[in-house]
């Protein structure tokens, strides 16, 4: 079982990223980091990772794509390539995962149309422009997409990944 992290080079969300990370690894998945180009990349609290591969990199030999909030994020808005491997995710029936401004990039992948959706409240004018269906819950699942509210959250974010990524094994 192998999941890819999506993350800026800089200014991710340190909790979203390391705290999903290591529920996914305690539950036996191999984790893979991406992000624009291999090196290392900084999170906004000073946590540091090293990149694995590059967004053109990432095939299509995961279970599942997680993208990471934090202000960095918001590079990947409109990027033509993390909108494509959030959209190729989706369309293969993977499990796609966005935390915190992070579920942007999903909808403006267009791939949540219709679902219900958790997110960082600066989030919610365009998650409903693109028919997103805003929650209060702070995890929300919707058949294979995963999204979560912010950093207090990675825990059960990852909790609720490894239930999906199990069961759409099976």
């Amino acid at each position: 079982m192998k999941a890819v992290f999506v993350i800026p080079q800089d200014n991710f969300r340190d909790e979203e990223l390391f705290e999903t990370k290591r529920v996914l690894e305690s539950n036996g998945v191999k984790c893979f980091i991406a992000s624009k180009t291999k090196g290392i990349c900084v999170g906004m609290l000073g946590g540091k990772i090293t990149s694995d591969l590059t967004l053109d990199e990432v095939g299509k030999d995961f279970e599942g794509i997680i993208f990471v909030g934090g202000g960095g994020a918001v590079e990947y808005f409109n990027d033509a390539k993390a909108l494509g491997l959030a959209r190729k995710y989706f369309d293969m029936g993977c499990v796609v995962a966005a935390i915190c401004i992070a579920p942007s990039i999903l909808a403006n992948a267009g791939i949540l149309r219709g679902v219900r959706v958790s997110a960082f409240s600066s989030e919610k004018k365009n998650l409903k422009s693109k028919a997103a269906v805003i929650s209060d819950k702070s995890v929300e699942v919707h058949g294979l997409i995963v999204t979560a509210s912010g950093p207090a959250h990675a825990k059960e974010f990852g909790e609720k990944i490894s239930e999906l990524l199990f069961r759409a094994k099976k």
